[in-house]
């Protein structure tokens, strides 16, 4: 339903139904209230849950469905009562575009876990209108859940906005950020590459697990950890048994937990960040015997998301990505799908987002 507030002329790409298919779609964005920042986007990730989400395999998709929540841009238009930014600046916008404010977890800037928060797409604002991510021209954001951008950060560096905040939150929450420590990150894809960098940059020691061993090299000589174990290997995994502080778990399809859990030292911490479909087997003697912690995390607050983004600009972290056109989107998806990217694609929605 289209309200006469709703007349700021936007132009992207969207999925109409479950195909998850992409195409290019005419839609309104609100005008810019007196808290809000309008920006055009200039870089877009395409996170992994897109793909979820595109073809409503989490049975929560709303369509026509404009993707998008690793957003960076440049302002365009602030609302008078906007305090914080203004025209020119470079801007990035994460996961969430909306949030109680109300809440205990807002009071804490813990907005991701407010439990009327709202998702930059396939979300609803609170007069029923639809939103709609980065893979499109404009956004309209309230400042609130905006973060100004480093200028030393190159814009493409967008998926620091979720494969980033999602790594970086759990690792200094549960005390996973010390010097000296040893971290285990499982799986290198889009969250994995992430949480080696930082963890490397906390100055703790780094273990990459893998199924895959021809993943040993890109973990060792590119992204700089320290060791690699190969999970299907009972030796290595023996060998290493009781040596890890804590682990970063960014695998998102069932897996075995106990060989991780074999890992951690007495009071480790086994940190759950990717999202199988299905429960997971938790043993729970091992636990017991190790006083050890299975937990969970997902994205991170917008003061916590500034305070990472400033970080990765400080320690020059950034993520290794591909930068593809707009109208390669369908095919990056497919690519994506069978992990054939190192490690996440960004849209160049500035220079390629036609309107033909």
């Amino acid at each position: 339903m289209e309200k006469s507030h709703e007349n700021v002329k936007a132009f992207g790409w969207a999925a109409r139904d479950t195909s998850g298919v992409l195409s290019p779609f005419n839609f309104s964005r609100r005008v810019t209230g007196e808290k809000d920042v309008q920006f055009k986007v200039m870089f877009c990730g395409i996170c992994h849950s897109d793909l979820h989400q595109l073809k409503n395999e989490w049975s929560n998709s709303i369509y026509p469905m404009v993707p998008g929540h690793e957003v960076v841009g440049v302002v365009t238009e602030v609302g008078s009562k906007v305090e914080k930014f203004k025209t020119g600046d470079k801007v990035g916008v994460g996961c969430l575009v909306g949030s109680c404010r109300k809440c205990e977890n807002c009071d804490n800037d813990l907005e991701n876990y407010c439990r009327d928060q709202i998702m930059t797409y396939n979300g609803v604002y609170t007069d029923g209108i639809p939103t709609y991510g980065g893979y499109s021209d404009i956004m309209v954001t309230n400042e609130h859940y905006v973060v100004h951008w480093p200028e030393n950060l190159p814009m493409e560096a967008a998926p620091l906005l979720c494969a980033g905040i999602t790594t970086y939150s759990p690792l200094r929450y549960y005390g996973l950020d010390k010097p000296g420590m040893h971290i285990g990150v499982v799986g290198l894809g889009g969250l994995g590459h992430m949480a080696v960098k930082f963890a490397k940059a906390f100055g703790t020691k780094v273990t990459v697990i893998s199924t895959s061993v021809s993943k040993k090299d890109e973990a060792i000589d590119r992204l700089g950890a320290d060791s690699f174990l190969v999970s299907r290997d009972p030796d290595q995994m023996q060998g290493a048994a009781g040596s890890l502080d804590g682990i970063i778990d960014t695998v998102s399809v069932i897996h075995p937990l106990l060989p991780l859990i074999n890992l951690l030292k007495t009071n480790g911490k086994l940190v759950m960040v990717g999202a199988p479909e299905k429960p997971l087997e938790l043993p729970v003697f091992p636990l017991l015997l190790g006083r050890k912690l299975v937990a969970g995390s997902a994205i991170g607050g917008v003061k916590e998301t500034q305070e990472m983004v400033d970080f990765a600009a400080k320690h020059n972290i950034t993520p290794d990505v591909e930068v593809v056109p707009m109208d390669y989107v369908n095919t990056a998806l497919e690519r994506l799908l069978k992990s054939d990217v190192k490690y996440r694609f960004v849209l160049d929605i500035g220079n390629t987002l036609n309107k033909n």
